[in-house]
């Protein structure tokens, strides 16, 4: 009888645990929106300040890592489902080439920067520094989408289809990242690795994401096509089902393919997905919650700071160096400079990939991985703001917006 009673007292203590934090969640997004930030800063912060680095006020069965990751795993499949159910196919017609282009040049750019300066500043060897390189060379999809999907909704950099520009390649981004550092990670432990055939991987990896993708589109298709159930049950089905399949995502771009998901639902039944989007939108109140509250639990600040100014200096190179990347990208397109200018500064967040796999080198026994850690926390402590309040402040002077008459409205 004791061990029941004690049991229930454990789940009522989490469950209010749970609730007070939700409610803190809030009241920061609620503050920051009334000094027009992102509320997600507001809820990154929280996320710092209850982790087990700071106030250590979230309960232990929270911040358990299997925990956090599936949790944080189920928010960005919300999102990037999000994603996938507002690209249309004249959208990525108008932005193919350039978000080609974007997916891999600014992140192989910042990421040779700053492997080439670590070597200098901090004697790394060169996979040490392709370790560091690629992990801070990983843009935050947690961070970017959220945002331009809010631009998407406003109408703004519509005309020129920018917001799909910017998703569409900071959905690939992270593939690149990974799979050089996970490159320069397996050079460096002794293992036998054939980078042709790493470099392969990624196309690979992207068709195989952008094809089951199409695939599992197709099946709901005629799933939902046949079966009338409510659009709550269409929801959960497609949350499902996305779920099943991110489980392959050590083969395949999963994430890329549950925006394909998206996407196809919108080309055959565009009434239905769009129905979909509004109640995937409710459900993106908590999943956005979730995400930047746990991505928040796992920021270390103490370990931030050991990375001092010589952090700086190396994450500074590697921004400065992305943005070239970007313009190098948007060469030739009809992008004007203050939309260029904008895409620089939506590709600036760090967050989802620092936090998940920052750590990693440390635990592998890399010599210096404490500094590879230190500079992926002071990362996404400085980056992840800039960014989001980047954006935020640009898009309105930067970009023009479509109204339902056809006219644009300019706002510089």
């Amino acid at each position: 009888m004791l061990p029941s009673i004690l049991d229930e007292e454990r789940d009522i203590i989490m469950l209010l645990n749970f609730c007070i934090i939700i409610l803190l969640l809030l009241l920061a997004n609620y503050l920051m929106g009334k000094i027009r930030l992102p509320g997600l800063l507001g809820m990154l912060l929280i996320g710092i300040l209850v982790g087990p680095y700071c106030l250590n006020f979230l309960h232990p069965i929270i911040i358990q890592h299997e925990v956090m990751n599936d949790l944080k795993t189920f928010a960005l499949i919300v999102i990037l489902l999000r994603a996938g159910l507002g690209l249309k196919k004249e959208s990525l017609h108008k932005v193919g080439k350039t978000a080609i282009f974007m997916s891999f040049i600014p992140g192989i750019f910042e990421g040779t920067a700053i492997m080439i300066i670590s070597t200098y500043l901090l004697d790394f060897s060169w996979f040490q520094g392709g370790i560091l390189g690629f992990i801070i060379a990983a843009v935050s999809p947690a961070v970017v989408v959220p945002q331009m999907l809010e631009l998407k909704e406003k109408r703004l950099g519509e005309d020129k289809q920018i917001p799909t520009l910017i998703l569409a390649g900071a959905s690939v981004d992270d593939v690149f990242a990974i799979t050089i550092y996970s490159t320069f990670l397996s050079l460096y432990l002794g293992k036998n690795v054939n980078i042709t055939e790493q470099i392969i991987k990624i196309p690979i990896s992207i068709i195989l994401g952008i094809g089951c993708g199409i695939i599992i589109g197709f099946i709901l298709y005629y799933l939902f096509k046949k079966l009338h159930i409510r659009d709550t049950k269409k929801v959960l089905i497609l949350l499902a089902v996305c779920v099943c399949f991110n489980a392959l995502n050590a083969y395949i771009n999963t994430l890329l393919g549950i925006m394909t998901v998206g996407f196809i639902l919108l080309e055959k039944i565009p009434v239905v997905a769009n129905r979909l989007s509004d109640k995937m939108n409710k459900v993106w109140v908590f999943a956005e919650m979730l995400l930047f509250l746990l991505i928040g639990a796992q920021v270390n600040i103490s370990v931030a700071m050991k990375a001092g100014l010589m952090g700086i200096i190396i994450i500074a190179v590697g921004l400065i160096f992305r943005s070239i990347g970007v313009i190098i990208a948007t060469f030739g397109s009809n992008l004007n400079f203050k939309e260029k200018l904008f895409c620089i500064i939506s590709y600036i967040p760090k967050a989802t990939v620092q936090a998940a796999i920052g750590s990693v080198p440390l635990a592998k026994g890399v010599a210096g991985g404490e500094w590879i850690l230190a500079i992926a926390v002071l990362a996404i402590l400085i980056t992840a703001p800039l960014g989001s309040i980047g954006i935020r402040l640009s898009s309105d002077k930067f970009l023009d917006k479509n109204i339902e008459d056809g006219k644009i409205i300019k706002y510089y």
